[in-house]
């Protein structure tokens, strides 16, 4: 296998590059040790041609890059990747199942929350939303990747990512309003209905905002169901959520972790013991 040393894309290389670190850190922080990642430069011996048994996931994105990308996986590599994920002994000779699928799923979803962390600084607030697949995009690839994850050997897994044109096109282009929203000063309305810049001082800029409300919302958990789960649902119904009555509960502004603490009961009213702040602006 040829490790892809100059990519003739550099843009698609660089997005690429990012999922492959995050995959590596994801999957090193459920297995407790480093799991090398890297993009290669040609179909993998074990992953081509594609075959029924394949598993496949989309990944829609939205926000600063817009566009699909499709991702294709051994059966072997799937059910190694979820063995891993459900902290399941690595067990070859078993079933593939819907469940390993579906952890699948879980796990790209992890990445790709990392990767839209990471790819923040060159594309901006990015949205990517992972579903299992069907088959293969009905819609013609415009650039192809692989990863493999792992050293080489037979223990080693593999992914394909299949762009879009669309998708390689976003990544391609700079977009001129970001540059003329870098390269343009920063102002605030000032309290007396004029343009101040922001940079006139901290008591100039700040002080104007200090009286604003803000909207925050506890969030104990979360829960994905399927439509018909959710129309199925009466009173009396219990949703189970994805977190621990022990574990802290997360304190959102506009939807971004603000801050984590424990829940506690103030004159019959839910309150927050806040025990962790996270810090604002861009990561």
């Amino acid at each position: 296998m040829t490790e892809a040393s100059a990519p003739a894309t550099p843009p698609e290389a660089e997005f690429l590059k990012i999922w492959s670190d995050s995959l590596s850190q994801v999957v090193g922080q459920i297995t407790g040790a480093a799991v090398p990642c890297r993009v290669l430069a040609e179909a993998p011996p074990d992953l081509a041609p594609p075959e029924e048994s394949d598993f496949w996931a989309s990944v829609t994105c939205s926000g600063g890059l817009r566009g699909e990308m499709t991702l294709r996986l051994a059966g072997a590599t799937v059910l190694r990747l979820a063995q891993i994920f459900m902290s399941e002994p690595p067990t070859p000779e078993a079933a593939l199942t819907a469940d390993h699928g579906e952890a699948v799923v879980e796990l790209l979803r992890q990445v790709s929350g990392v990767v839209a962390s990471a790819a923040k600084a060159r594309w901006g607030e990015v949205q990517l939303l992972v579903e299992a697949a069907a088959a293969a995009p009905s819609w013609p690839s415009a650039a192809t990747f692989w990863l493999q994850i792992g050293e080489d050997g037979p223990a080693s897994m593999a992914m394909e990512f299949i762009l879009s044109a669309a998708l390689v096109a976003e990544l391609r282009t700079e977009k001129a309003e970001q540059k003329a929203e870098a390269a343009k000063p920063a102002v605030v309305q000032s309290a007396a209905g004029g343009i101040a810049p922001a940079d006139s001082g901290p008591t100039g800029a700040l002080d104007l905002l200090m009286d604003v409300h803000l909207a925050m919302t506890l969030r104990f958990g979360t829960k994905r169901l399927l439509l018909r789960e959710v129309l199925d649902l009466t009173p009396g119904a219990v949703v189970e959520l994805d977190r621990k009555v022990q574990e802290p509960v997360d304190l959102l502004l506009d939807g971004k972790l603000v801050a984590r603490g424990e829940v506690v009961v103030i004159d019959g009213s839910y309150g927050l013991r806040v025990t962790d702040v996270s810090p604002l602006g861009p990561a």
